[in-house]
């Protein structure tokens, strides 16, 4: 097991005064069978004149904040510690054929009606053509739903370059694969896309990577960022199989699980609406994931 303390700061400056910032985060790490949460907190400056801690749909942590008072500067910053283990799978569940991870043909499995919804489309991942046929050559007919998933993670990992500058926030499923570029947010969402076209069920998974600094030199503060993967229903049970196109390996237990849903926006960290006149505004933020002794 490994434990980390997981910092985040989210800072806006705005040109002129705003009136209002109402906004919704998603910064608390889950507990969950391999990761437990200890001393979690988040402050926001000004102080908001309504924080709201609630559960979401996807039953993530999930604040409502509204700051009332006249501001020029917004910050969020959430502190956790975590311990995280390299989750478990049922060799059995892995080893079944991927055409029964599709939950909205094959019904009767336990824990079917709960994984459907990860199957359809959403917002943010489509069933866009060229990500189904991507598919094809990993979901070949009766292959393992482990291997499978595998499979694609690793052919993302070789096909796709990692490339801040290809892609925005706001990018489609349909940029990334023409590009074949983008960042975390744009694998996860390719590879839901590919899994979705074929029926399989799969989440977007935000949290974070612990990394480690290269060698010979010492941690700097605040250099981590927010990372993102899936996680693919292994059919007839309750295990999701978390993989990372990013990096080309399975989540272990360097990584932290804040939240899923079907994708970026129904987990983004901090979104939210202001009211102001300012036309221009920054944004900063940093991350840093610390290991803890013992």
């Amino acid at each position: 097991m490994s434990r980390y303390r997981v910092w985040h700061r989210t800072a806006y400056t705005y040109a002129k005064p705003v009136q209002d910032s109402v906004g919704l985060f998603h910064l608390v790490p889950r507990n969950l069978p391999w990761q437990t949460v200890s001393d979690a907190g988040v402050t926001v400056d000004p102080v908001p004149g309504d924080l709201s801690p609630d559960t979401d749909y996807f039953g993530n942590a999930a604040t409502y904040f509204h700051v009332t008072d006249p501001h020029d500067e917004l910050s969020i910053v959430a502190s956790s510690d975590v311990a995280v283990s390299t989750p478990a799978y049922d060799p059995d569940a892995l080893a079944q054929p991927w055409e029964l991870a599709r939950p909205l043909v094959h019904g009767d499995l336990p824990g079917a009606w709960r994984a459907a919804e990860f199957a359809l489309e959403s917002a943010r991942v489509g069933h866009v053509a060229a990500a189904t046929a991507y598919a094809v050559p990993s979901l070949t007919p009766g292959r393992p739903i482990g291997e499978a998933a595998t499979d694609l993670m690793q052919r993302i990992f070789r096909d796709f370059d990692y490339d801040k500058t290809a892609t925005t926030v706001t990018s489609t499923v349909a940029d990334a694969m023409r590009r074949r570029a983008g960042v975390c947010q744009d694998f996860a969402h390719v590879a839901l896309a590919c899994l979705r076209g074929h029926g399989l069920a799969a989440r977007y998974v935000s949290g974070y990577l612990a990394t480690q600094p290269p060698p010979g030199k010492e941690r700097v503060f605040g250099a981590d960022a927010s990372h993102a993967w899936l996680a693919v229903w292994l059919p007839g049970t309750d295990q999701w199989l978390a993989i990372d196109p990013t990096n080309d390996q399975w989540a272990n237990d360097r990584y932290v699980t804040v939240a899923w849903g079907r994708d970026y926006g129904d987990v983004s960290p901090v979104k939210g609406i202001i009211y102001t006149k300012a036309k221009k505004s920054t944004l900063r933020v940093q991350v840093d994931v610390a290991p803890l002794p013992g």
